[in-house]
């Protein structure tokens, strides 16, 4: 039984035993003591200044993994002589989420468990012992079996003192203890499961058990990696695109030789969400002064910006699935957004030597525009217009004297445009407020086209569509209305004007607790204390106070709805957090916190009427995933977006695992065939059948080829409930595929709207890693087999596990007949693997026997034989298929150079069959 290897929980406190002056393997063999803790199951770790290395020079480790990195540690901390076992989560997360494990024993590690369920666990343990908790959050969402998917507004806090999880960094320290040649685990020790439960183990194993057991979630986001020295290392600010985190060691799935120090992930993507059953943690304990992150540009930082509302949330709130932040990181100088579009939090930072103010969304969302003058102070400045964009590229300056506070808007003729003032000084003296002016420039395929004055007087607040309404401040609230300048509000100081985007002409703006905003507002405040709102003529009809013990600025309306961006500031006078207001409730939602983070602007998709099918429910068609969700859901969210966009094109259709999804190119193809690559992970042939059955068979009208990849090494994945066929139970969690479910799957017509409900739910692009190719993934990261091959299951496991192998074979039998129907050829291949696994007894990376395999091999060429419209396919010929290393990603997966010659090979084949 798998779980032989899991009891480490139970025997470590029984062998674990203590002894100070552990010897790490670092840099400079740097040692750490160790110590009895006075907290339950810990041991206190003083790093007298340790010095340990994380990352690797090795070519072939992934990106991520490179190069080595070194993390000084300034603070000692606490951590888990083992990892947390079931028996100690479910005592206490069992009243507190409902959630209990399944668990062989109580002793046995807690597995299968998201990185927020630990999170959870964590802040339990340190609420129970009377302390402050490291992690906040303001909502918790939990799935159908209560493992919490999502914690809204979630950060985490390293300055205080409570139990988290332990940073990568704090894990190489302590793990690097037991990797060294006294205690290193070698599979030629042939019972080295012992030692994973800790067993034979001498008076200097501080910890059980690092190295296997199983792998662990760690406190970071996922990210890269420096040739430098940086001191209390705490990660990544955020997981960047995708939303990754760091699980580190192995586990009783893995070969012991493929162990090691510096792996920082799974065979696939992790984020928050993702869980398996040979994943668990162990806790840490303590703060971390003067926490340093390491964000993609390589910087090391002492301070972050955290977004806090979801993508979720803000759907909630604003009714729409596109949404976009930009502002200006004060500390840094640089432009900043974040995309809620994707349903990962991820605040992007586009660095260069221009400093940014004022920053406005296109109407389309794709660029920013701003400039590099202040709202208050006279002089020059310059107006540029870029992609939003990680890269922030096409950067096009306006070549005049001076321009400022840049604002869109399309006209009726349907151009785009800019408003902007060619100086935003304050505005009190009249004589000097006339000397500047607005003017007007247009803004298309990526050019500035020629600039035109539109009237004398700075009015950057805004500019109605129909032209009669303009407003600014800075010291008055003025407004022009049809031609007639004047000011508002009595005369009284105003501050960052701000004129709806809706049509309605109210202006949005700030006081200094000016007589006319306390005698409408009823009470005295002070400075920004309250967001004002007066109609088209000047007459105030709202105000809003802001949240206790903060005051607004830099407020602006978003780009549509009752809503408005500010910032809070506090009463150190510190811009700390950004928020959402929401106008017709009176809500506020936060949206980020940092030290300075400054004018913000957010971007709300305008869904137009011809977009859409306003006979398809909102609320679930097209909503193929949620917030965070890990690559395979997103790949399946994208393989439905291929779906609806070319049902009415394809011939030729590829379905499977991540083998094919890597290996087919359909741009490569003939012409006479329009392919599309369908394939996903995790995948089992169960689940290619459901998909073709559901969806693919009877809306893909032109098909003649499936493609199928036959999986034999993990043919032993089951088809129940919990199993890697999304059909079976997960879709659920998911409303448009129950929404398609309740609707025959759509099997009567497709409904229009469905594909833009679909593609405006949430953006994939940044899930896809790399290029794609009508679906297919384009890896070029060539780094060849290992060496020995990574084995990933029991060779042996079809012994106990046969009729998990019959029923795939059987699927695809159903497969074939279900086609056969349809009058569709059935091309099943299988894919070539590392030429090594002949020297380990497995046919491939998840096992199987190789007698068992060769076997398999007759009965699939038996089964062509039986049926017309199958084809079998051998491309690996039990590692004799002659692919070179070069050509192969790791051990199972091609890269573009071998891709590009199988996909020729299949290209050849289908034009035999034509």
């Amino acid at each position: 039984m798998k779980w032989l290897a899991l009891i480490c929980g139970f025997f470590s406190l029984l062998v674990c035993s203590c002894s100070n002056s552990v010897g790490v393997s670092a840099e400079k063999k740097t040692l750490v003591d160790v110590s009895t803790d006075t907290l339950a199951g810990m041991l206190r770790v003083q790093t007298l200044k340790s010095v340990t290395v994380l990352g690797t020079l090795d070519s072939k480790a992934k990106v991520n993994e490179r190069p080595e990195m070194r993390a000084r540690f300034d603070y000692d901390f606490s951590i888990g002589r083992h990892e947390v076992t079931c028996g100690e989560f479910n005592s206490v997360m069992e009243n507190v989420s409902g959630l209990v494990l399944d668990c062989d024993n109580d002793s046995f590690p807690a597995t299968s468990l998201t990185f927020y369920d630990a999170v959870l666990f964590a802040n339990e343990r340190s609420k129970s012992e009377g302390f402050d908790t490291a992690y906040t959050y303001a909502s918790a969402v939990f799935d159908s079996e209560k493992h919490c998917t999502a914690l809204d507004g979630f950060a985490y806090r390293p300055e205080v003192n409570a139990y988290r999880l332990p940073t990568e960094a704090e894990w190489i320290l302590v793990a690097s203890s037991e990797w060294n040649a006294e205690h290193s685990w070698t599979a030629e020790n042939s019972d080295y499961k012992l030692h994973r439960v800790c067993g034979k183990m001498d008076s200097t194993v501080q910890f059980c058990d690092m190295m296997g057991n199983a792998m662990e979630w760690v406190n970071d986001w996922l990210g890269i990696f420096r040739d430098t020295t940086v001191t209390n290392f705490v990660g990544a600010p955020d997981g960047g695109a995708l939303g990754q985190r760091v699980v580190k060691g192995g586990s009783f799935r893995n070969p012991v030789t493929s162990i090691n120090l510096y792996s920082r992930g799974d065979v696939y993507m992790v984020t928050s969400s993702t869980r398996a059953d040979y994943v668990g943690f162990r806790l840490a304990f303590g703060a971390i002064p003067a926490a340093v992150w390491m964000g993609n540009n390589g910087k090391a930082a002492s301070s972050r910006i955290v977004p806090l509302a979801s993508s979720a949330t803000l759907r909630s709130v604003v009714g729409a699935n596109q949404v976009r932040l930009a502002f200006r990181n004060d500390l840094t100088e640089n432009l900043a957004y974040v995309d809620y579009s994707s349903g990962i939090l991820s605040v992007v930072e586009i660095a260069d030597t221009l400093d940014v103010y004022h920053p406005e969304i296109s109407p389309d969302g794709k660029r920013v525009a701003f400039c590099t003058g202040l709202e208050g102070v006279s002089g020059k400045s310059s107006l540029y217009v870029r992609d939003l964009s990680a890269e922030g590229l096409n950067l096009v300056k306006l070549e005049v004297e001076s321009a400022a506070i840049p604002r869109w808007r399309v006209l009726d003729s349907g151009d785009t445009v800019i408003v902007y003032v060619n100086d935003a000084g304050n505005n009190k003296e009249e004589s000097a407020f006339k000397m500047s002016s607005t003017w007007q420039v247009s803004f298309a395929n990526g050019k500035f086209g020629k600039p035109q004055k539109l009237f004398d007087g700075a009015y950057h607040g805004g500019l109605s569509g129909d032209n009669s309404l303009a407003v600014t401040g800075t010291r008055l609230l003025r407004a022009r209305i049809s031609g007639r300048d004047t000011v508002w509000y009595n005369g009284e100081q105003a501050c960052n004007v701000s004129l709806a985007k809706d049509g309605s002409k109210r202006t949005l703006f700030l006081d200094f607790g000016s007589k006319t905003g306390r005698e409408y507002a009823g009470e005295n405040y002070g400075t920004h204390e309250r967001l004002l709102v007066v109609d088209s003529i000047g007459d105030l009809i709202l105000t809003l106070a802001a949240p206790v013990g903060y005051s607004f600025d830099h407020s602006e309306w978003a780009s549509n709805g009752n809503f408005v961006v500010a910032t809070l500031t506090n009463v150190n006078g510190a811009h700390t957090k950004m928020v959402l207001i929401d106008l017709t409730e009176g809500n506020v939602v936060d949206l980020a916190e940092g030290d300075e983070l400054w004018h913000p602007n957010l971007w709300i998709r305008q869904e137009k009427n011809n977009e859409v099918n306003i006979s398809l429910d909102s609320d679930s068609a097209g909503i193929y995933m949620n917030d965070g969700d890990d690559w395979g859901v997103a790949l399946m969210r994208y393989n439905m977006e291929l779906l609806w966009q070319y049902r009415d094109s394809v011939n030729v259709a590829v379905v499977g695992s991540s083998r094919p999804l890597y290996s087919l190119w359909p741009s490569l193809m003939s012409n006479r065939f329009f392919m599309v690559n369908f394939a996903q992970t995790p995948n089992s042939i169960h689940m290619s059948r459901d998909f073709l059955e559901l969806y693919l068979f009877p809306h893909l009208k032109k098909l003649k080829y499936v493609v199928l990849s036959l999986d034999i090494d993990f043919w032993n994945k089951p088809d129940g409930d919990k199993s890697d066929n999304l059909f079976k139970n997960a879709y659920k969690k998911y409303p448009g595929y129950v929404y398609d479910k309740n609707h025959n799957y759509w099997q009567d017509g497709y409904p229009e709207g469905l594909l833009e409900y679909t593609k405006n739910y949430l953006e994939v692009k940044p899930y896809l890693l790399h290029e794609v190719d009508r679906g297919a993934i384009m890896n070029p990261f060539c780094g060849g087999w290992a060496n020995p091959p990574l084995v990933e299951g029991d060779s042996s496991a079809y012994d106990s596990e046969k009729n998990l192998y019959e029923k795939s074979f059987e699927s695809l039998v159903d497969i074939i007949q279900s086609a056969q129907n349809k009058d569709v050829v059935v091309i099943g291949i299988l894919f070539p693997q590392n030429p090594d696994y002949q020297n380990t007894g497995a046919y491939g990376r998840y096992g199987l026997r190789r007698s068992v395999a060769e076997q398999f091999v007759s009965r699939l060429q038996e089964l062509e034989k039986s049926y017309s419209n199958f084809k079998f396919i051998d491309r690996n010929r039990m590692g004799n298929h002659g692919y070179p290393s070069e050509w192969f990603v790791d051990d199972d997966h091609l890269c573009i150079e071998g891709a590009k010659s199988f996909t020729a090979t299949v290209d050849l084949i289908l034009n035999g069959l034509e």
